[in-house]
Order: C-alpha cells, then structure tokens, then sequence
C-alpha cells in the first residue's frame, strides 16, 4: 500500500482528440505498475439505445453519473478503491463495474473531468488536449468505422447532434487546464495526409511550474527551428508556447528529451522509441512530437511525486468529519 496519495493526472478532450494515445504513452514511461487509468466517460447514466430514445448526448453533464465521479475523485486522492462503472464503447451498454485500487499514479481521462470545481481540487495535473476540428474529425471517422462500426455518415451525423453540447460543456473546459496540447498539421495539408509529421503546440500556463527549456526561446543563441519556445498570451493570460515542428531533427528531439530527463533523477531513462506511438489503423507508428508532449507531462508527475513522497497519508475529508463530529460530543 502506499505511503502517500496517489498523484492524479486528468486528460480531458472531446471524442477523438487523442486522450487515450496521450495516455498510453505515459503508462509505458511510467511503468503498468505504477500506473491506474480511468476513464470519467464510464460514468454514462445511460447506454447508446437509450440516449437516442431521450435524445441527450453523453457530452451533456446530465447524461453522466458527476456527482458519483465527485465522490470516486476524493477516494482517489486519499488513495482508496472504489467500485466504477464501465461502459463498453463498442457496443455502447453498460456491463459489470470494474474494482479500482489506485497506485502511485492516477490518470483519469475523458469528456467531463473539469467539469465542476469540485473535480478540478484532486487534480495535480490538468491537461487539455485541442486539435483542430478538421483533424479531429478525421481522427473519429478513422477511430469509430474500424473499431466501433460505423459509417462515415454515421459518425458525421452523430458529430452534428453533439455539435451544441461540444460548444457549451467541452471546449469551455480548456479555460482550466494547466497544459493545453494542440497536434495539428501544416496550412494546406490534409489532416489524413499528416501522419506522424504532425505538429505539437503547447500552452504551458504558469498555474504549475515548468522545467528550464530556455534555451529554446526564439532568438537566443543555437536554439533550435524545428522547436520553439515563445512567450505570448493565451485568453488574456501570459503563457509560453512550446512548439514542436512535426519534421523535427532527431538530433533536436533527443536534445529537449535529454533537457527534460535531467529533471527526472528518480525515473529510470526510458528510450523514445518505447513511447509516442499511437495506432493508425492496423500500423503503429511513431511521432517525436507526441513522445516530447507525453515526457514533458512526465516531469510534471514526477516533480509532483518528490513533493509529497515524505508527506504522510491524510484521513479522508469524510473521516475528518466523523473525528470532528465525535470530538465535539
């Protein structure tokens, strides 16, 4: 059992906008055993036949169990298992709960997590991932016709009933992340055509600290082109914009790996080639800038694990209640 809590992640996007890929490849940094992942779209109140019979979307807050993930949140960050619902996205039912005993590390990712303040407080690291919508619907044609069996049409016209729900309740949720990651290809060039020449943006908000990559400020002295780090704003606020070129040298990729793996001490040195694949169709393939993108939120996870390793377990908040209540007696 651990000494400490867990240290939660939350990778939240719409449907399609490459959370799960994100997500592997921080488990395979990571390591499976050290590692819990949870998906908040298993919260569904309903199943795929009666969400077209009432006519609500799984985007929209009341077609999810919230205050149910509220509750499993907290037991998360005091690190105690839970029973959650699972929801099987190839045939769209709910089937048997699965149990979760949370380890070292928590990863909860899905369409709702930032939903409310109250999820937002047992998170250590929020991460918004924002694609353009054209890749993104490229993306959910490839993902739902191989594995989920539907048409193009299908998923076109399933897009278009989500449409007003994606705009009201997920996209307004970028406005809370601590990192918001942007894969996107170069102006005039396909989405589908991409492949792994993707580019990487990130907004890095100063709402957590991160490491020194200064020397890749535009301008200063044999800093790299293909990756950049500019100030800037992002909704009014000062930010830094890290930028990955999708064509970047393998030279300059190991350079940046090598920068960040230097704030990583604790962290056995894990080859890049055992991480930033994602699955394209039936091949997978592999990208330098979804392997930096996932490193970096690496160091994130484990500069938060060094703080805390030393600080003991707290009691539940609902433990504390029930100690205060007696006391008062």
């Amino acid at each position: 059992m651990n000494k400490h809590r867990p240290i939660i992640l939350a990778i939240v996007g719409d449907s399609a906008a490459g959370k799960s890929t994100l997500t592997n490849g921080l488990v395979r940094i990571l390591g499976e055993d050290r590692v819990t992942a949870v998906c908040t779209d298993d919260y569904h109140k309903y199943d795929r036949k009666e969400r077209a019979e009432l006519g609500i979307t799984p985007l929209h807050p009341d077609c999810n169990y919230l205050d149910v993930l509220e509750l499993h949140l907290e037991r998360l960050h005091y690190g105690q298992p839970f029973l959650k619902p699972v929801y099987d996205h190839a045939t769209g039912t709910l089937i048997r709960p699965e149990y979760i005993r949370p380890r070292e590390f928590v990863i909860v990712e899905g369409l709702l997590g930032f939903h409310s303040p109250v999820m937002r407080q047992f998170y250590d690291v929020k991460v918004f991932l924002d694609p353009p919508e054209e890749l993104r619907t490229a993306w959910k044609i490839k993902r739902d016709t191989s594995k989920r069996g539907y048409t193009a049409e299908q998923v076109l016209a399933e897009m278009k009933k989500r449409e007003a729900d994606t705009l009201k309740y997920i996209r307004p949720q970028r406005e809370h992340a601590d990192i918001v990651v942007r894969f996107h290809p170069n102006e005039g060039v396909e989405p589908l055509n991409a492949g792994p020449n993707l580019n990487a943006q990130l907004v890095l908000r100063p709402t957590i600290p991160h490491p020194d990559l200064s020397y890749l400020i535009e301008g200063t002295p044999h800093a790299p082109t293909d990756i950049r780090l500019q100030l800037g704003r992002d909704g009014g606020r000062p930010v830094d914009f890290l930028e990955i070129a999708g064509s970047v040298s393998p030279q300059n990729a190991v350079q940046l790996e090598d920068a960040i793996w230097q704030h990583l001490p604790d962290l056995r040195s894990v080859r890049e080639d055992q991480f930033g694949d994602y699955q394209d169709r039936t091949e997978v393939r592999h990208s330098h800038p979804l392997a930096l993108t996932q490193l970096l939120i690496t160091y994130h996870l484990l500069r938060k694990y060094a703080n805390i390793k030393q600080i003991p377990m707290a009691p539940p908040v609902a433990a504390l209640s029930r100690l205060q209540s007696a006391d008062s007696k």
